[in-house]
């Protein structure tokens, strides 16, 4: 990036003599640009991600989306307790995307999350924000916001930027620091009565280094964080004012829709576009390697205009794949070979051979489209040797690169205009390329804006789907009744290292990962492999638990004496939920429990079964343990989105595979739990004091199973496969029953 490019950045981020104040790890290499770019007119810069203006105004510039999960505000809480600002003179902002804002944070954490060892930790971290900047990091995705760049950032960020504004007061007073204290957004010294507002000091404050190890508040000091307040992004989403990215306009503007190969991978082989280049408003037909676009001056003229089009695609060796084939290539896999080892403890085959009693069985989960509700688009306008770009992504820097690299651009010249999404869950992250990439080649055609937007049939059959997994168990039983090993084989990828790990205290354990690749794209979607694994193993687990003719819930409490913190978020979702209490007739209470990115959560659903055969739940009761609230207020809503995210998929969720194509087309095809189906949700946060975990993703992964748990229950029929509309539970035994 040149240096006048980053000062152009940096200066459209600067209002009337601010500071923009940060921290990061590479110190002050960040600094030292800022302050060559822009020290004029009294504004000095430290790094990134707080600005303190003369009328005491401070904004937080975030390096995450805006999607829904209230990011914004929770990030601009860390920040602004840290600082001790006055809360109602915070406002947050979404971070430019330049490589001045890249997030080392993600680096780092991940890094630890992923098991780098200790001794290279330090090493990382001197080099993280590089390493951010060479991948274009700005992504929201990982349940990461709050746990890493929260938690390492935006608290740093505030506590350097604090002391360095005490220093500065104490220098002007010429008293010791220590006799300074922070309050409200103003330095005080009360043995002389005096204070300053940050706004005052901030020019001074922009000439110091920030301290490597600024001090932390505990948790007892925190006067923001805690709290539940009201969420930045929700009055402009109410008023109308919020702009996503589907809202870019311009009155030069064109529209583009479009059709690609309906088998993945497939090309345009030839194209018949004479009647629709007849229709009023059609600028343009516009061919790609896999797909074939029409450019209008609105979507709608667009959209009916393509339907004219006649188009060829070549034949592929996938033209015939069925979703049965895709079972069967997974069956087959799993039969022929063991894998790759995920994780071995103890010797399974031995104990295996010995058992008095084995367990067998075998589950499978289709793949899943995210169907964000926001349709897919991309806004390019290519002028100048530059290109500006509008899109809803959940990394901006990211698609910043991505436009580059595909518009032949260099990425100082591509131009982010950060917007918010209605809705991601993984189809947004960058590596999701199909939408950006044409959305660029068409758009590269034309001297005006260009909106290019997937229908909801588009985006249906065009995703990047969750993968497919089947997945093989078999537990043992020893000659005193106690489960002695603990056998799983699914099929890959592992898209997260540790989810078809379990808690439980079982000796001998080999779980292996089998490659079975199909022509299916897919990436990640909310919790990965989470959402599949946990299916998986609680459920078995709730298999092994009745074989043995124990409690489900006294089983999991006994097989979780190593790990206190999953017993305690069983236990609470117990208590809460009534566990053991009489229910009405015909209910029944089923148990999940995972820890993922770094939460640890349990869930209990009450289940009866409809007139047509189906799982009714009536309440789900859920404990998490994310180590410490920041607002609880959306913890609250994220548990209870990704309840119910989850239970969509488990009840509904299914894309299926026929001729090589995608069946499912549109929210008909694809279902959802609406209003009137919506359990009632109790949610109980433990307070533990371990270390944040995520809160996007980890409600989403149990309620598969314990709606499951609860059914076999109900009926003695063990649901294996999603999504439930497949299975008729009205003609059963219930377990008490038999």
């Amino acid at each position: 990036m040149t240096i006048s490019r980053r000062r152009f950045l940096l200066s459209t981020a600067v209002i009337g003599g601010g500071l923009l104040i940060g921290y990061a790890a590479t110190r002050p290499s960040r600094h030292r640009v800022a302050n060559e770019t822009l020290a004029h007119n009294g504004q000095r810069f430290l790094t990134t991600w707080l600005r303190i203006d003369p009328d005491n105004r401070v904004t937080v510039y975030v390096p995450h989306s805006e999607m829904g999960q209230g990011v914004h505000t929770s990030l601009a809480m860390m920040a602004a307790d840290e600082l001790d600002a006055d809360w109602e003179l915070v406002t947050a902002e979404q971070a430019p995307a330049t490589d001045l804002f890249a997030n080392g944070d993600l680096i780092t954490g991940f890094a630890s999350e992923f098991g780098l060892p200790s001794f290279l930790q330090p090493i990382l971290a001197a080099s993280s924000v590089k390493i951010s900047q060479l991948v274009n990091l700005q992504t929201t995705g990982g349940s990461s916001s709050v746990r890493f760049t929260g938690e390492h950032g935006m608290r740093n960020a505030g506590a350097a930027a604090r002391e360095m504004l005490i220093a500065c007061a104490a220098d002007r007073w010429g008293v010791p620091a220590e006799q300074c204290h922070t309050q409200l957004s103003h330095v005080h010294h009360n043995a002389s009565g005096r204070s300053l507002a940050y706004g005052e000091l901030a020019a001074a404050a922009a000439e110091l280094e920030p301290p490597e190890n600024p001090r932390l508040k505990q948790p007892q000091e925190f006067t923001i964080m805690g709290k539940a307040m009201s969420r930045a992004d929700i009055p402009p989403k109410v008023n109308g004012s919020a702009q996503y990215g589907i809202d870019a306009y311009s009155d030069d503007m064109l529209f583009a829709a479009i059709r690609i190969a309906p088998v993945f991978g497939a090309r345009l082989v030839s194209v018949d576009a004479s009647e629709a280049l007849g229709r009023r408003g059609v600028q343009r037909v516009i061919e790609l390697e896999d797909s074939v676009a029409v450019v209008a001056d609105n979507y709608w003229r667009a959209k009916e205009a393509l339907k004219l089009v006649k188009a060829e695609f070549e034949q592929t060796e996938n033209d015939h794949v069925s979703s049965a084939d895709i079972w069967a290539q997974f069956d087959s896999d799993l039969a022929a070979g063991d894998g790759k080892k995920d994780k071995e403890v103890g010797d399974t085959k031995t104990a295996m051979s010995e058992a008095s009693d084995i367990i067998e069985a075998s589950y499978r989960v289709p793949y899943l489209a995210h169907a964000p509700m926001e349709p897919m688009n991309c806004t390019v306008h290519f002028h100048d040797g530059r290109a500006d770009v509008w899109t809803s992504t959940q990394d901006n820097l990211g698609i910043r690169g991505r436009v580059a690299s595909v518009g032949g651009l260099d990425e100082n010249d591509v131009m982010m205009h950060p917007v918010y999404l209605g809705g991601g869950f993984g189809r947004r992250l960058p590596f999701n390329w199909n939408m950006i990439d044409h959305a660029t080649l068409i758009a590269k055609q034309f001297e005006v804006p260009v909106k290019t937007i997937f229908s909801r049939e588009d985006d249906m059959q065009q995703d990047y789907y969750r993968p497919a997994v089947a997945s093989n168990f078999r537990a043992s039983f020893d000659t005193n009744g106690n489960v002695s090993a603990w056998e799983n084989r699914f099929t890959g990828p592992i898209q997260t290292p540790g989810a078809a790990h379990i808690p439980y205290a079982i000796g001998n354990q080999s779980i292996r990962v089998v490659d079975s690749e199909t022509h299916v794209p897919i990436a990640a979607w909310r919790s990965v492999d989470h959402s599949q694994q946990t299916f998986f193993t609680e459920s078995f687990i709730d298999e092994v638990a009745h074989r043995a003719g124990r409690n489900p819930y006294q089983f999991r409490l006994e097989l979780l004496s190593e790990h206190p913190r999953h017993r305690r978020v069983l236990e609470v979702a117990a208590e809460g939920a009534g566990y053991g209490q009489n229910l009405p007739d015909g209910h029944a209470m089923g148990i999940a429990v995972q820890e993922s990115f770094g939460s640890i959560v349990a869930e209990i659903a009450e289940v009866s079964i409809d007139e047509n055969g189906q799982p009714r739940v009536h309440r789900v009761t859920c404990a998490i343990d994310c180590g410490r609230a920041v607002n609880p207020d959306t913890v609250e809503q994220q548990v209870e989105s990704g309840i119910l995210f989850g239970l969509s998929a488990a009840l509904y969720g299914e894309i299926t595979i026929e001729n090589g194509a995608v069946v499912q087309a549109n929210f008909p095809d694809y279902n959802s739990v609406r209003m009137a189906q919506t359990p009632e949700i109790q949610i109980h946060i433990i307070e533990s004091g371990e270390a944040l975990g995520g809160l996007g993703e980890p409600a989403t992964p149990p309620i598969a199973a314990a709606v499951a748990n609860a059914a076999y229950i109900l009926t003695g029929q063990r649901i294996r496969e999603l999504p439930f509309k497949n299975h008729d539970l009205s003609r059963s035994t219930p377990v008490a029953q038999r």
